[in-house]
């Protein structure tokens, strides 16, 4: 029994290991979403 606990350990270990890295080597791009608020003039010095 502790011997199926060993591998069911390390491959979740390995399954961890391996997505980190496949974060970590994908290339996300970064957010292009235009963002256009309306500021009132109040919130400037006159």
């Amino acid at each position: 029994m502790s011997s199926m606990i060993r591998i069911v350990l390390v491959l979740v270990l390995f399954v961890i290991v391996g997505g980190v890295a496949a974060l970590a080597m994908r290339d996300i791009p970064a957010p292009t979403t235009k963002i256009q608020k309306v500021i009132p003039d109040d919130h400037f010095p006159h």
